[in-house]
């Protein structure tokens, strides 16, 4: 476990090296990413980076200011340079599967208010086929027992409502989370996530489709990068 941490360490500080003076930044959210904000944190403090960044969660946004990033609101400016995120599984076509700490719809809107998107994760992350990891669903509270069933009934699967002790876990947009356990069986990314979002009560689902351009990954390797041949970053 320490050795896995201290690559997640690696991964989200090689992260950083994407980001330039005077870039305005998306700061993701997960246990990886977390290293790249602290990293900013540092550099803003020993380097004398300039850069404004945007949270993608509470959690977020309060490391950022306890590391000393300069925040605004997302609607307060025209788009972001990057976007540093985590992420629950990639593919080779680097289609993700997002939404494992519940904030899959800030960090959807981020990602696509954002000219560039780096992954942070570690090799566990890699997989051929989508799905073994739930697939993360946003639902509103109303009805929402109405909205698990329509998605069992389009993804032949148990979904449930996350939980979280007694209760259900709530969203920082004061929604819910319900899981859909496909397995590895999402082929087709693009057409789920499209039939998924015709649901009346479902807000985001966590495929980010056709918005990862490079994956920073540690791994048995070490650190290691890779970018997307089809991504912005060519």
């Amino acid at each position: 476990m320490a050795d896995v941490e201290a690559l997640k360490r690696e991964a989200g500080i090689e992260a950083c090296k994407f980001v330039k003076d005077g870039m305005k930044v998306g700061l993701g959210t997960g246990s990886t990413v977390k290293h790249t904000v602290i990293e900013l944190g540092r550099r803003i403090s020993a380097e004398g980076l300039n850069i404004t960044g945007v949270p993608t969660s509470l959690a977020t946004e309060k490391l950022a200011i306890e590391v000393g990033i300069p925040l605004v609101e997302l609607s307060e400016i025209d788009g972001l340079d990057i976007v540093i995120d985590g992420a629950d599984e990639y593919d080779p076509e680097f289609q993700l599967i997002k939404g494992g700490g519940a904030a899959l719809l800030r960090e959807k809107i981020v990602a696509q208010e954002s000219a560039a998107m780096v992954v942070v994760a570690d090799d566990r992350k890699r997989v051929d086929n989508l799905g073994a990891f739930p697939l993360p669903i946003e639902v509103t509270p109303f009805s929402h027992e109405a909205t698990v069933r329509s998605l069992c009934r389009l993804l032949d699967c148990r979904v449930n409502i996350r939980m979280a002790g007694n209760g259900p876990v709530i969203t920082d947009n004061g929604n819910m989370i319900a899981d859909a356990h496909t397995g590895p069986t999402i082929d087709n990314p693009i057409r789920t996530e499209a039939e998924i979002l015709l649901i009346a009560g479902v807000v985001q689902v966590g495929l980010f489709n056709n918005m990862c351009d490079a994956v920073v990954l540690a791994g048995a390797n070490g650190v290691e990068t890779f970018v997307n041949p089809n991504g912005r970053l060519i």
